[in-house]
């Protein structure tokens, strides 16, 4: 079966496949389903005069966009708050640049799931994963004012972007389609530099220990 069309709890399965390769074991989304198929075909229509990238779409492809897609765009939804609110003019700075960021990928995350044949909406919709901006957090940084925003808002995206870069890794390594193990490392050297600066912020050394 195409993980395309798997259930809720069997699309969960590939997102644990691919969290134990980037997590060392570590749960990634929960609940978890059955065994994932190890691999699924790509229903995909290149533009013409374009070669696919592939024409296998590996669990780990499907896992990988189907995950750092919403990763992404709660991301956003932060880094909005932080962009507007935050104390510390750098924190604000730094925030606008990483939102920009994260919105040029998500164009090229939902080209790929496009691509790829997978729908555009969130699959994983209220699952608990590692690294992923949930609702309570959001509410919490919109109840938070001043330093103590700041701190909350680096420490969340200081997790974001680790763990993302954690999966992405485990992509360009395991994947099975060129353009999607592309665009994986292309993400984990933008988050390399992203943490980098972060940690160099005003009050990320109080935020993130």
């Amino acid at each position: 079966m195409n993980p395309i069309d798997l259930p809720p709890r069997h699309r969960a399965a590939v997102l644990v496949l691919l969290g134990a390769l980037a997590l060392g074991g570590a749960a990634g989304c929960s609940p978890a389903g059955e065994s994932a198929p190890r691999s699924a075909q790509a229903r995909e229509t290149p533009p013409t005069g374009t070669p696919p990238a592939a024409s296998t779409a590996t669990a780990t492809d499907v896992g990988w966009v189907q995950l750092m897609t919403p990763m992404n765009q709660q991301a956003v939804k932060l880094l909005t708050l932080a962009a507007e609110r935050a104390a510390e003019p750098r924190v604000r700075d730094f925030a606008v640049r990483l939102r920009t960021g994260q919105e040029a990928e998500l164009d090229r995350l939902r080209a790929l799931l496009t691509r790829m044949g997978l729908p555009g909406t969130d699959v994983h919709a209220g699952h608990d994963m590692p690294g992923m901006v949930t609702v309570r957090d959001l509410e919490a940084a919109r109840a938070a004012e001043g330093p103590a925003f700041d701190r909350l808002v680096l420490a969340q995206i200081r997790d974001h972007l680790r763990q993302s870069a954690q999966v992405s890794r485990s992509e360009t390594t395991s994947g099975g389609r060129a353009d999607a193990r592309e665009l994986a490392a292309a993400l984990v050297t933008a988050r390399e530099t992203s943490l980098a600066e972060l940690e160099r912020l005003p009050a990320a050394v109080r935020a993130l220990g």
